[in-house]
């Protein structure tokens, strides 16, 4: 049997806001609503169903696996935007990024604080 991720629901306060940032970001489309949800589509397939609440966003994380050449348009577009990154989980390292693996990696917010994650290498793939 295989079991592959479909989809996950990300709590916000404006989906369709939320959805946004995320698909500008990264450089994706958002699709069209789905009864009460915003999502965005990855290319595996995965899509991330944004969701209003009125309650209060528990952040979670979301790591996206992506090129070289993906990483530096995402990062590029961070930069531009004026966001915080970080090369740490726990932002501790402020405006740096790492290297984990032989590859590079950068953790910025979403408008809900959610930890977004590009990384360009798995973790466990290579030397760190």
């Amino acid at each position: 049997m295989a079991v592959e991720l479909n989809h996950t629901i990300v709590a916000a306060h404006d989906k369709h806001t939320s959805a946004q940032f995320l698909a500008d970001i990264l450089g994706l489309e958002v699709r069209p609503e789905y009864g009460p949800f915003v999502p965005v589509e990855i290319q595996n397939g995965v899509t991330l169903d944004f969701l209003d609440t009125t309650e209060a966003v528990t952040p979670q994380h979301y790591a996206f696996l992506v090129s070289e050449d993906d990483f530096d348009s995402i990062f590029g577009r961070i930069r531009n935007a004026g966001l915080t990154y970080w090369a740490d989980p726990f932002h501790h390292r402020p405006g740096e990024i790492n290297h984990r693996d032989g590859g590079r990696g950068a953790y910025f917010e979403d408008p809900n604080g959610h930890n977004m994650e590009i990384i360009t290498r798995p973790y466990g793939s290579g030397e760190d």
